[in-house]
């Protein structure tokens, strides 16, 4: 029988490429072929210290089957999941760096301590793992503690005290810290020889080097722990996000007509349509607010971006919206200060709106617009876009001027405010011809929120990598 020092040979180089799946498999047809001699080679009961050795090496490579069988199982499933690329939080760490290859595949050394001669042998494999010079004499086993970190002496003190007394396997790990300052990881097993008499002759063991394999295990777990820490991050700014845009956006749901005081002259409603592809809210709005004179100002418009800074900066820019209109402020000069705003803020940001007051006395449509899809114009069955005033986005150059244009309505008409990304991976053309191509069944339906509806029933099933708002305001006098 080969001498149990043999357990130096150099570990065998990983398989070539292939299906992670077929690896998984070999290792684990290969572990069972082990488990089977294992048990062969146990159930003779000999007690020969050769025979005993060598069994303890069969559990030694088991443990190690059992470790590749769970780190392939890892490199299959891979990390768990995160929020979509273009959305996640800065924060968010790289996967470390996979060791290079083979650097898993342990060391094994093996050693025994005759405690009748108080004689140890150690193969040259074990002088590697432990950095000593082979032509020193191996430590017996009262000095191999003085290697071994502080915090972890007396579990080797345990481990070979109940050993030698109790006759207990030896099966633990600790690190010990090499000449040179390296610290390693050692993984244990071993028995004692017992006397004809029942004492302790002497302890075998074999000492396998687990460094690499603990810090890669240690790598996953903290790349694990900040995946997990990430997607809460993204979660709570979903939330945050999502609760700060249901405390800016027009309160009404459905369908609202105003002014609240004298003759009604517009039927109101509006839909906010979510990206299917993020997680995270973008800066789209909608808004219809009476002002203090019995005008009626309506509002769409996007700023770029995702998440709660986003949906904050929308939430400054509503607001300005609503006090400067409030104000008797123009939509033309409104953009142009809103466009002030934006150049003015600390982070640089791009707008784009369309900003009408409506007059009811005249039925006439004051409007101007940046960088935005024209409002849409449908009556007596027949839909047009109204003339575009000209407007760059907000935000794009400093002191823009923005021409208003006026449009005079009819009772029954119906405006149709819109943002982009109704139609998914298509510019606003495609979405302004999908919309005017409704025109015979808005005329078909009484209200404003009916029309709402027909456009959902269009547009909210698709897949859309953006948000988007709808604003359907009908004249009803």
């Amino acid at each position: 029988m080969p001498s149990h020092l043999s357990a130096d040979r150099p570990a065998a180089q990983p398989p070539g490429r292939g299906s992670v799946d077929a690896l998984i498999s070999q290792a684990r047809r290969l572990k069972g072929d082990v488990d089977a001699v294992r048990r062969g080679t146990q159930s003779d009961g000999s007690q020969d210290p050769q025979d005993r050795w060598q069994r303890a090496l069969y559990d030694l490579a088991l443990h190690q089957l059992s470790d590749l069988d769970e780190h392939l199982a890892q490199l299959r499933d891979g990390p768990p999941p995160v929020p979509a690329p273009t959305d996640a939080p800065p924060a968010v760490r790289a996967v470390p760096t996979a060791p290079r290859r083979g650097s898993l595949l342990s060391r094994v050394g093996s050693a025994e301590w005759n405690l009748l001669t108080d004689e140890a042998s150690w193969s040259a494999e074990l002088y590697q793992i432990l950095g000593r010079d082979p032509a020193a004499p191996p430590l017996t086993l009262d000095e191999l503690p003085s290697m071994v970190l502080d915090e972890d002496r007396r579990k080797l003190t345990t481990m070979v005290t109940d050993c030698l007394v109790d006759a207990k396997p030896i099966d633990g790990e600790f690190r010990m810290v090499r000449p040179d300052g390296d610290v390693r990881t050692v993984h244990m097993m071993g028995e004692p020889v017992l006397h004809t008499d029942g004492s302790t002759a002497s302890m075998w063991a074999v000492l396998r080097d687990v460094s690499e394999l603990r810090r890669s295990e240690r790598a996953v777990s903290e790349t694990q722990e900040s995946l997990r820490r990430d997607r809460q991050r993204a979660q709570d700014e979903h939330r945050l996000a999502v609760e700060l845009q249901e405390a800016v956006l027009p309160p009404w749901r459905g369908s609202l007509r105003l002014p609240h005081r004298g003759p009604e002259t517009l039927d109101l409603a509006a839909h906010y349509l979510p990206s299917s592809t993020s997680t995270l809210i973008g800066g789209h709005w909608y808004d219809a607010l009476e002002l203090a004179d019995g005008e009626t100002l309506l509002s769409v418009g996007d700023l770029t971006g995702h998440g709660v800074a986003v949906t904050s900066g929308m939430a400054t820019l509503l607001g300005a919206v609503r006090g400067m209109a409030m104000a008797g402020t123009e939509p033309g000069q409104l953009m142009a200060w809103l466009n002030q705003l934006l150049d003015a803020t600390v982070q640089p940001a791009l707008g784009s709106a369309v900003c009408c007051r409506y007059r009811p006395t005249t039925r006439t449509l004051v409007w101007a617009q940046a960088g935005h899809p024209a409002p849409l114009l449908f009556r007596d069955g027949t839909g047009r876009r109204l003339h575009t005033p000209d407007g760059v986005l907000l935000g794009a150059t400093s002191g823009a001027v923005y021409e208003q244009t006026e449009e005079t309505l009819r009772p029954g008409d119906l405006l149709l405010l819109h943002t982009d990304g109704l139609v998914p991976r298509h510019g606003s053309a495609e979405a302004v011809d999908r919309l005017l191509g409704l025109a015979p069944r808005f005329a078909q339906v009484r209200t404003a929120q009916d029309c709402v509806r027909v456009v959902v029933e269009e547009f909210g099933e698709a897949e859309r990598a953006d948000d988007a708002c709808v604003l359907v305001a009908k004249v009803t006098s």
